[in-house]
């Protein structure tokens, strides 16, 4: 239990900011009508140029979507497509990279970039076709070049010929990805509404929400897997001084025997202690592969269809168990030893059984 506590709370911490520090960086993303008048195009350029966005960037946005997921729910899916001129640009906003393999994804390629999590709830793979559903439920089928490393919402990202060819109509830019000069909630809430003070803004999806989001479940679970790891620790403790207490009574002649033909306390105790060693180093072994496969099961189920915990976790994770067990081990040798020394050996001899 304590190795799949201590793996699910790696798996979340610091998740808001792998998310959108390393991976999404800009801070909203404003879908603008495309039939607009003069005045409400020259509107929304004068403040896509204020002081307080750093940088924008064009693209076609659109929402898709798909059946998926345990309870087979509508997964809303944002796809965003990418004019061939500002790919060399597109890290600047979002990072595209395989988390298994650390491997950056082009969209210079044919097909999409799917994010990981819509693509394990599919069961898609990199060479599969997704079918998925535009605004009006026509089905549209993409093809899988990349997975990319993503652990909040679904996205889709292509270029202009995939989005011609899968869609069969050209690609439009209706939205801005940008990126503020500070990104402090306050400071995208004032830019949000300014936004949505315009006329030719359809909309505005900020990513504070998301954080705000994200940071209630892992305080939620960082409680939840503390009391899980402090009760694992707990039930260790007492199963092992059990065990061992129960060993010590059951043999006290055989004991006795062994300290009154001349063996020393610490012999006395090893030969007794030896068999909960060798027990609980198995168990550590078994409980690295049962913990393994249970915080997987766990970061699968816990979250959301939107959430995806980073399922990789570090050799801390299995190194910290282990430090416990022995730890509860070595302090339960000194205390048996201890023990053992105050039993009058020669009363146990001539005890009955």
């Amino acid at each position: 239990m304590s190795k799949s506590g201590l793996g699910i709370r790696s798996s979340i911490a610091d998740l808001n900011n792998r998310q959108f520090t390393d991976i999404i960086r800009y801070d909203m993303i404003v879908a603008h009508n495309t039939n607009t008048t003069p005045k409400e195009s020259e509107e929304l350029d004068k403040l896509l140029k204020d002081s307080n966005v750093r940088e924008r960037l064009q693209v076609h946005y659109e929402t898709l979507h798909k059946t998926a997921g345990r309870n087979k729910d509508n997964q809303e899916i944002t796809a965003l497509v990418i004019q061939n001129k500002d790919q060399a640009n597109f890290g600047d906003y979002i990072q595209l990279k395989d988390r298994k393999t650390g491997q950056e994804l082009s969209l210079d390629q044919d097909g999409i970039i799917l994010s990981e999590k819509i693509a394990n709830l599919t069961g898609v793979k990199v060479g599969d076709t997704l079918t998925v559903q535009d605004k009006d439920g026509k089905d549209i089928q993409l093809t899988v070049s990349g997975i990319a490393e993503m652990y909040m919402s679904h996205f889709i990202f292509m270029n202009e010929e995939t989005y011609e060819k899968a869609f069969r109509k050209v690609a439009t830019d209706n939205a801005h990805l940008i990126t503020l000069t500070d990104h402090s909630n306050q400071l995208v809430a004032d830019m949000t509404t300014e936004f949505m003070g315009l006329e030719s803004v359809q909309g505005v999806a900020q990513n504070t929400t998301l954080k705000s989001q994200v940071e209630t479940i892992v305080n939620s679970l960082n409680r939840v897997m503390g009391i899980l790891i402090a009760v694992s620790v707990l039930l260790a403790i007492v199963v092992l001084f059990n065990l061992t207490n129960i060993n010590v009574a059951e043999r006290i002649r055989e004991l006795s025997t062994i300290k009154v033909l001349g063996f020393y306390n610490k012999e006395v105790t090893l030969y007794i202690y030896r068999e909960t060693i060798y027990l609980s180093f198995a168990g550590i072994l078994v409980g690295f592969g049962l913990g393994f496969a249970f915080h997987h099961y766990m970061a699968s189920i816990i979250p959301p269809d939107t959430v995806m915990f980073n399922p990789a976790v570090s050799w801390s994770i299995y190194a910290v168990p282990a430090a416990i067990v022995v730890a509860i081990l070595t302090t339960l040798g000194f205390i048996v030893n201890r023990w053992l020394k105050k039993v009058n050996m020669l009363e146990a001899l001539k005890s009955v059984e």
